[in-house]
């Protein structure tokens, strides 16, 4: 699962995410490849319509050259900042997370496509409550203020 949390001062909040469902088959991929997250940046860039300043964790393949490459092509309307390592308390997306994890205590799922619907609603019901996205910026400690 990837998520992205956006926020600019006067709007509400907005959070994207992508699932990746890995069934063990041979040949498929068990993470997000570095196209994954291109891809990602895209559709949120399309959604918003807007320049994005995009903060990340030092996740390996958030590093790699090809991601690298994409972010120096497109620098006129993407500026790319990396958080410390070992700094989830900077990241709202970890507030996410937790929103989640809590969401899904004692639950068990009957299989892997149950646990994706019920994970999907979650996310949904995250996604429209702009106070929950809110609340995950101001535990950071960071604001959008200038």
């Amino acid at each position: 699962m990837a998520g992205v949390v956006c926020f600019r001062p006067g709007a509400r909040p907005r959070f994207f995410y992508r699932l990746r469902l890995w069934r063990g088959r041979e040949g498929e991929r068990r993470s997000f490849a570095w196209t994954d997250y291109r891809d990602l940046i895209l559709w949120v860039h399309r959604q918003l319509d807007a320049p994005l300043v995009w903060v990340w964790d030092n996740l390996n393949v958030h590093l790699t050259g090809e991601l690298t490459a994409f972010i120096t092509e497109n620098k006129d309307w993407l500026t790319v900042f990396h958080l410390p390592s070992y700094a989830p308390d900077l990241n709202p997306t970890e507030g996410i997370w937790s929103l989640v994890k809590r969401s899904l205590a004692n639950f068990a799922a009957a299989n892997l496509d149950h646990l994706v619907r019920v994970l999907k609603r979650k996310l949904k019901k995250i996604q429209y409550r702009p106070h929950l996205l809110h609340g995950c910026l101001t535990e950071t400690g960071l604001s959008t203020e200038p």
